[in-house]
């Protein structure tokens, strides 16, 4: 018979497994936080940095604006193409896998795009947002197998680090290029970053297959969210967050530029709009996101946007500034927007679906507004008719937000 002593030292054993195991667990949780948080570092640099040197690529290429064009509107028509292929991948190879993959496909293109002339550079620039396009949808996808608990903290970790990466691309690649050696060499570092994502990557995702690979395990893989009303709500919803956001990374300097503020100005304001998005991401999903609904956060962050387009419409030099950081908060409801997909799903498969139904269709929404917005400008020869049809985008994005926000699943 078992002695006092021995039964205590087995509930020792068995206490010490049980804090290993939680130990072990909050490790491979950890890390698997931190390799999202730099796959989302990886996710806009490849966007941003082209931009921050596209007039050093065209003097060094001779390239054409016609080909400054395709470079800068390409990405967001792959990240509608490939993100539609991406539930399909994730439950061909798995989800795991195929987020593995996508972070090599943008490794190699943005290594590719700076080793020669003006068609490679285009080739790479599109292989660079196929990967892109991938981890977009699937990302959100790890956080509803992962961290169902937590969906709208790591949301917000994860938008914040989208956004401290696309303003990382277009701070850092000017000096980069200045240190190394020239634009291509500052093009070219960002492929390191992505890297070490995949590594991480692939580290933090060994033997955590049964995790995350649902979105190819559920007996209903082939349904389609085409029928859903509630699916097109949320890609409606996504798609006029991205033509707003779109739209003002693509034209608000310009508009500052018009309404007298200096270059200097209108740079530093393009600036602070991007990065008045990480306060909000890491305040606002956590916040939202511990309800059953989030329609009235989403409107009440559109109003800001609002407001801030409606100033630039009716006074824009009066006060550029509060325009400015008003449109900066209002930019912020993406990180609901990324949320919502995971809120609205209620298996890793279905939130699969949803978010490459509704980033893919959402981004090619998007990719239209800076054309429109500016064929507007050159049809009026003001702002007043370009920022009467963004409020227009910002009206439906307050309708289908609020009814996106509503408690209830595809």
């Amino acid at each position: 018979m078992p002695t006092d002593g021995g039964m205590s030292l087995r509930s020792e054993s068995h206490a010490d497994e049980r804090s290993a195991t939680r130990t072990t667990a909050f490790a491979g949780g950890g890390l698997l936080l931190v390799a999202v948080v730099l796959a989302a570092l990886n996710l806009r640099p490849s966007v941003t940095s082209a931009g921050a040197a596209l007039d050093d690529m065209r003097q060094a290429l001779g390239a054409s604006a016609t080909w400054a064009g395709a470079l800068t509107t390409m990405p967001g028509l792959c990240f509608a193409v490939a993100g539609l292929a991406a539930p399909w991948l994730a439950r061909r190879i798995g989800l795991n896998t195929a987020v593995a993959v996508a972070l090599g496909v943008l490794a190699a293109g943005l290594l590719a795009r700076v080793l020669n002339g003006p068609w490679v550079i285009l080739g790479g620039t599109l292989v660079a947002s196929a990967g892109i396009a991938l981890a977009n949808v699937l990302i959100p996808v790890v956080v509803k197998a992962s961290f169902a608990a937590r969906i709208g903290l790591i949301t917000g970790v994860y938008t914040a680090a989208l956004q401290l990466g696309g303003a990382s691309g277009s701070a850092l690649t000017p000096p980069l290029g200045d240190a190394f050696g020239g634009w291509r060499a500052g093009l070219g570092s960002w492929a390191v970053l992505a890297a070490v994502a995949l590594v991480v990557w692939l580290v933090a995702t060994r033997g955590r297959a049964d995790a995350t690979a649902t979105a190819r395990e559920t007996p209903d893989e082939g349904r389609s969210l085409l029928r859903s009303p509630l699916a097109w709500i949320v890609t409606l919803f996504f798609g006029s967050q991205a033509c707003f956001a779109y739209i003002m990374m693509g034209w608000l300097p310009q508009v500052l530029l018009d309404a007298g503020v200096s270059r200097t100005g209108a740079g530093l304001m393009m600036g602070m709009v991007s990065l008045l998005g990480l306060p909000t991401s890491l305040l606002v999903a956590p916040l939202a996101t511990r309800r059953g609904g989030q329609s009235w956060w989403i409107v009440g962050i559109g109003t800001f946007g609002i407001a801030g387009v409606t100033g630039l419409m009716l006074a824009p030099s009066a006060a550029p500034l509060l325009w400015s950081i008003l449109i900066g908060i209002g930019m912020s409801v993406f990180t609901l927007a990324i949320a919502t997909i995971a809120l609205r799903a209620r298996t890793s498969a279905d939130t699969a679906r949803l978010s490459g139904m509704a980033q893919g269709l959402g981004y090619l929404f998007g990719a239209a507004g800076p054309f429109l917005f500016g064929l507007l400008r050159d049809l009026t020869g003001d702002w007043t008719a370009p920022c009467a049809m963004l409020l227009c985008v910002l009206v439906g994005q307050l309708v289908f937000g609020y009814l996106a926000g509503k408690p209830r699943y595809v």
